[in-house]
């Protein structure tokens, strides 16, 4: 990947508190992901794959026959630009690292997909939180025939 960075090996935990939280973060099954699968289901939208690993990247919902793909971003993680969220202050130039990376990755995943002939749909999960049915059609219009 371009500009990938590998990050420090050894970086040491503000708190076991803090440790157990970011240990806790889950990468599948996430609850902006659950709620849009819900609001899928309830619109009638079925016949998705979650985590479909025949593709790169691992969308979170694909619809293979449509080659369409959805992910489902974390605002902290993966670095939401409508969001402006903060830097931690401790072990700042890790964390640095570690957003610019996977900012990268999904940068990178999303170009790979694309040169297979898939759509892509990134969802944030901050656009979620503000209006579930306004999502739900965007991924509906990107299944109707063209």
């Amino acid at each position: 990947m371009d500009g990938y960075r590998p990050l420090p090996r050894k970086v040491e935990p503000l708190s076991e508190a803090v440790t157990k939280y970011m240990r806790s973060n889950r990468g599948k099954d996430t609850k902006p992901e659950v709620i849009l699968r819900k609001a899928l289901r309830a619109a009638g939208i079925r016949g998705y794959r979650l985590h479909w690993k025949k593709v790169p990247g691992r969308p979170d919902i694909a619809f293979p026959g449509k080659k369409v793909a959805v992910f489902v971003n974390g605002c902290f993680w993966h670095r939401c630009p409508k969001c402006n969220l903060s830097m931690p202050a401790h072990n700042a130039e890790f964390w640095r690292q570690k957003f610019n990376n996977n900012v990268l990755r999904d940068e990178n995943k999303l170009r790979q997909l694309a040169d297979l002939g898939w759509t892509t749909l990134v969802i944030w999960e901050c656009e979620l939180g503000a209006d579930v049915e306004n999502q739900v059609i965007k991924v509906a219009a990107l299944l109707r025939p063209a």
